[in-house]
C-alpha cells in the first residue's frame, strides 16, 4: 500500500475500535451505526483510497468542493451525503449527485431541493437538521430548525415531490443550553426522533457524532456518526 493508503487505513482501524466500543458500552449491535466518513478539505484522491479500504458513505459540506469531487469519483460504489449549510441557490447542483441532504432546516430549501430532484429525475433523501442552541421559531448558529419546528419542516419534507424523510440530524452546540454537553445534546436529539417516527416510522436515520464525541452519540442512539478528521488527519485552515 502507498504510505497515504496506509495512514487511511490505520486511522479507520482506530475510529472502527472507538464505534465498536462505544456499540459494547451501550449494549448495542456494531451494525447499528453507520460511519459516514467527511472528506471536506480533501482531494478525490482520498475518496478513491477510502473506497479501496471499503469506506462507502461520505460526505461534504461544500458545494464548490463536492460537485467536483463527486464527479471525479461518479464511477466508484458510494453513497453521498451533505452535510453543511446550503443556500438555496446551490440545491440543483447539489441534488445532482448527493444521495442524502443532512441539512435541510427551512420550508425555503425544502421547496428548491424538491424542484432540483424533479429536474434530475432522482430521490433525494433528507435529514432534519436540529438546532439545540436555537431558541423556539428560530434557527442555530451553524444552521438547523429549533426543536418547535421539526415536525412542521419535516411533513414538508414528506409531503414534497421528489424527496423523502429520512430522519433527524445535529451538530453538537457550542452556546446554549447543551454547550460542552455533548451527552445531554445527543439524548435531546434522540427524544426528538422518536417523538418523529411515531408520525413517519421510517424516518429511523439518527445523525449525530463526529470525531470527538462519537461515543456520547452512540450511547444515545445515533444510527450515524460523522466522522472526518480522526480519519483523514487535521485539516488544513481554509483560506
Amino acid at each position: 500500500m502507498t504510505d497515504r493508503k496506509t495512514e487511511l487505513a490505520a486511522n479507520l482501524e482506530r475510529v472502527e475500535q472507538r464505534i465498536a466500543g462505544a456499540c459494547a458500552a451501550a449494549g448495542r449491535d456494531r451494525d447499528e451505526v453507520t460511519l459516514i466518513v467527511v472528506t471536506k478539505t480533501y482531494p478525490a484522491s482520498d475518496v478513491r483510497l477510502l473506497a479501496e479500504l471499503g469506506v462507502r458513505e461520505v460526505a461534504e459540506n461544500r458545494d464548490q468542493d463536492a460537485a467536483p469531487k463527486a464527479a471525479a469519483c461518479a464511477d466508484l460504489d458510494l453513497t453521498w451525503h451533505f452535510v453543511g449549510q446550503l443556500q438555496t441557490n446551490k440545491a440543483r447542483s447539489v441534488a445532482g449527485y448527493a444521495d442524502l441532504v443532512q441539512s435541510v432546516d427551512r420550508p425555503k430549501l425544502v421547496t428548491s431541493l424538491s424542484s432540483a430532484a424533479q429536474r434530475a429525475g432522482r430521490a433525494l433523501g433528507c435529514l432534519v437538521q436540529v438546532a439545540l442552541d436555537a431558541e423556539a421559531g428560530g434557527r442555530g448558529d451553524r444552521g438547523g430548525v429549533a426543536p418547535d419546528g421539526v415536525e412542521e419542516l419535516a411533513g414538508l419534507i414528506e409531503a414534497a415531490p421528489g424527496l423523502s424523510l429520512g430522519g433527524v440530524m445535529t451538530v453538537a452546540p457550542l452556546s446554549g443550553t447543551y454547550a460542552g454537553r455533548p451527552a445531554a445534546a445527543f439524548e435531546r436529539l434522540a427524544e426528538i426522533s422518536t417523538s418523529l417516527r411515531a408520525a413517519w416510522p421510517a424516518a429511523t436515520m439518527v445523525s449525530a457524532g463526529m470525531s470527538g464525541d462519537l461515543e456520547h452519540a452512540v450511547a444515545a442512539g445515533a444510527t450515524h456518526v460523522r466522522v472526518g478528521s480522526a480519519v483523514l488527519g487535521v485539516r488544513p485552515a481554509l483560506g
